[in-house]
């Protein structure tokens, strides 16, 4: 175990949490490394343009604004690297976390930004036209399509949430639901049935996105008459949920039911000291890449402060020792 790496503060993920929270460690001397996992620059970069970002006036592309993200980091003393840690050990400090099954790394302290993944239907059309009219979120990507007929597949509060928004921006907005009542709450299922411009489709599957190059409409079956339809519309939005990338963690930090890792309000403190979480691996209610960054920040100063602390104690108990 000689050949051991020993870092100060090492950041699992990238993404807006993980690049903003290495821009604030390196600007305070924690001398980050940054792991960036499977997908470098989290789900940005599978999204087209981005327009609600402040200091984007023109807004930009996903893919483009992660590398800018990544540059900065980069400018401030951040070590980037390729690679995604396959096992950790929090048992004791300093903490050990494995790269890749191959490296172990020991960490003073460790950010973890690993993000959420959207649940896809699983339709080959769907990963097709990802990012040309199909999307797992209407709040980025809904005012594309502004005065258009939509379609969104969901039946829970956030796919009401959903339907809602898009009901402000959108002509129609065509609801898919696969049985023949919702999981939302009564209040949300209530907004949305008494919203004019929101069709519900009761029992009803996908079956396809149709369109060469950008959605043109789909292809839907009831699934108690075996009817199939087609609507068209520009755009298919799917709210069946998200799955955060939190199964490493499992049995070590505190999650919610959902697999969400849980912080102590107001902070990104988890139950470990020294462990921090941040950006949609502990959001499950906003899930934006300004609330991300926010919070990449957050736990970047929750590090500085507890390795601050930290330095001060053994100081404090060297004197002792002599």
């Amino acid at each position: 175990m000689s050949d051991i790496e020993k870092v100060h503060c090492l950041i699992i993920g990238s993404g807006p949490a993980g690049y903003t929270a290495a821009i604030y460690a390196s600007r305070a001397n924690l001398k980050p490394v940054l792991y960036q996992g499977l997908q470098p620059g989290g789900q940005l970069t599978i999204t087209t343009e981005v327009e609600n970002y402040p200091g984007y006036p023109e807004g930009i592309m996903g893919p483009q604004m992660m590398i800018d993200f990544e540059k900065q980091a980069q400018r401030m003393g951040a070590d980037i690297r390729w690679g995604m840690a396959t096992k950790v050990d929090f048992s004791s400090r300093p903490y050990k976390v494995e790269i890749d099954e191959e490296k172990w790394i020991e960490a003073d302290s460790v950010i973890i930004a690993t993000g959420a993944s959207a649940k896809w239907l699983g339709l080959p059309s769907e990963q097709r036209l990802n990012g040309h009219g199909v999307s797992a979120c209407a709040v980025c990507d809904g005012f594309f399509f502004k005065g258009q007929e939509v379609a969104i597949v969901g039946a829970g509060d956030t796919a009401c949430e959903e339907a809602l928004y898009l009901s402000k921006l959108c002509s129609t907005v065509h609801m898919l639901v696969r049985r023949g009542e919702m999981r939302a709450s009564k209040v949300m299922q209530d907004r949305v049935l008494s919203t004019p411009n929101i069709k519900v489709y009761w029992n009803s599957e996908t079956l396809e996105v149709l369109g060469e190059n950008k959605v043109d409409s789909i292809k839907i079956l009831n699934n108690k008459t075996n009817e199939e339809t087609i609507i068209p519309v520009k755009a298919f939005f799917v709210a069946i949920g998200h799955e955060p990338n939190s199964q490493l963690f499992k049995g070590l930090l505190d999650m919610d039911e959902a697999g969400y890792l849980i912080t102590q309000p107001g902070s990104s403190k988890t139950n470990i000291e020294g462990v921090f979480a941040c950006g949609d691996v502990q959001d499950k209610i906003y899930r934006q890449a300004v609330t991300a960054a926010g919070s990449g920040c957050m736990a970047a100063l929750d590090a500085e402060r507890y390795l601050g602390a930290l330095e001060h104690a053994q100081m404090q108990a060297q004197p002792a020792q002599a």
